[in-house]
């Protein structure tokens, strides 16, 4: 049997007290983590079908229909529209911008349109 001393008794409560809270905080913040990558992927897959609704010439109110009401901002260049969403989650605000061509616009230039 090993000697322990009398200064020794309750250390590994005390150690289990101090590093508890912070095994704690740690998953905590993991668990943060993966649930701001699920909005991440959620943003990404609203932007990409909204910009697809835009490129085959939906209206803005079918698309904020399609996204829930979620505000987000088009932009139309290059044969392009694309379209940005973002949503405040816990501490970090959450963008994604997603492009598709614009049919509109090739219509507008080919030669039969």
């Amino acid at each position: 049997m090993p000697y322990r001393s009398a200064s020794d008794r309750g250390s590994v409560t005390a150690e289990l007290a101090v590093t508890l809270p912070v095994i704690v905080l740690v998953l905590a913040l993991c668990l943060n983590a993966l649930a701001a990558l699920g909005v991440r992927v959620q943003l990404l897959d609203q932007s990409a079908l909204a910009a697809r609704l835009l490129g085959r010439g939906e209206s803005e109110a079918i698309v904020r229909d399609a996204l829930g009401g979620a505000e987000f901002e088009v932009v139309h260049s290059d044969g392009l529209v694309c379209v940005r969403l973002g949503r405040a989650t816990g501490l970090l605000p959450m963008q994604a911008r997603s492009c598709a061509l614009d049919d509109e616009q090739y219509t507008a230039m080919s030669p039969d349109g």
